[in-house]
């Protein structure tokens, strides 16, 4: 079959641990042909049907030069979404408004008969750190405010807090501020922008000593092994992104009985793939846009998460 990866620019990917590259290596593996191209090459006009300018990609097995396109330039090549057997929209945050103004693109796209995974209407719906508001029994005190003084009055009850902004990744932007309360106001000021925006504030859980672990779910299943991310030195992020070390390791009783809570819901949404981010006993966050940690898990425990996704992706379209 077809499929068509809507991503950042090929030419900035880490191939040896992109995930999205973990799904283009499997597909090409099973004799899927491979498309791709970035949000900005989306395209509708009046009286036509949602296209996007594409480029025919065949990866070389080479660790640099690791793909191969027909095209020079999308441009050359437009191709309409319904005519794609799957369309996977893999684009990194931040959810801003063209990703926003994307999803829209793809949802006509589906109107028209694409299959886009996952759902656009469904990563609308679930912004990655809000969205672990509507399972209360599952996470940390947490509030979501842009008023200083509903902060301050979180830190009163709780002590020890962490404080980022709804629309970061790679930990970017987060703060933990104790019971003395140091910097409290300017890294609030920081983050709402005096008022203006949005933040969320959650209780610190000293658990994350021994990880923030990456939950993958696969068609509403866990996969049986997490990522944990563990903070290194005095950092307290333990993002990847942020220097944090990924050692793999089979999934807890509690990271099961959360994926199994929300897997079945969040599959009936149309979200193929979620990451599900827990410290300790609790949820954190509900990663929808382009989940990663497939190649770590593969590579410390054979655990070949492409393969179980392009299964899932397979057995959706069939």
């Amino acid at each position: 079959m077809n499929i068509l990866f809507i991503a950042d620019p090929l030419e900035s990917f880490q191939t040896y641990k992109d995930s999205t590259f973990a799904m283009m290596r499997e597909a090409q593996r099973r004799g899927h042909q491979l498309m791709a191209c970035q949000p900005k090459d989306l395209m509708w006009q009046r009286g036509g049907r949602v296209t996007a300018y594409v480029r025919d990609i065949t990866l070389t097995g080479a660790a640099d030069d690791w793909f191969v396109a027909a095209q020079q330039t999308p441009d050359e090549r437009p191709q309409v979404l319904a005519e794609v057997d799957a369309v996977l929209m893999r684009k990194d945050p931040p959810f801003d408004s063209e990703y926003f103004y994307a999803t829209h693109l793809l949802g006509q796209a589906q109107r028209e008969g694409a299959r886009v995974f996952n759902d656009p209407a469904a990563l609308r719906n679930h912004p990655e750190k809000l969205s672990i508001m509507e399972f209360p029994e599952l996470i940390a005190p947490t509030l979501v405010t842009r008023d200083a003084a509903d902060v301050r009055r979180f830190h009163e009850e709780h002590g020890d807090i962490i404080l980022k902004p709804l629309d970061g990744m790679g930990g970017m932007g987060i703060f933990r501020v104790g019971p003395d309360g140091l910097n409290l106001g300017s890294i609030t000021e920081t983050l709402n922008r005096h008022g203006a925006q949005s933040l969320m504030v959650q209780k610190f859980l000293p658990s994350i000593a021994q990880g923030d672990k990456r939950v993958l779910l696969i068609g509403g299943q866990p996969v049986p092994y997490s990522l944990a991310r563990i903070p290194q030195g005095s950092e307290i992020r333990g993002n990847l992104a942020a220097g944090g070390k990924g050692v793999a390791q089979p999934l807890s009783q509690r990271d099961r009985e959360i994926a199994e809570a929300l897997g079945p819901i969040l599959l009936a949404r149309g979200l193929l793939l979620v990451g599900l981010d827990i410290i300790g006993e609790h949820l954190t966050e509900i990663n929808v846009t382009s989940p990663t940690c497939f190649q770590e898990i593969f590579d410390q425990t054979g655990c070949d998460v492409a393969a179980l996704y392009l299964d899932a992706l397979e057995a959706a379209l069939a």
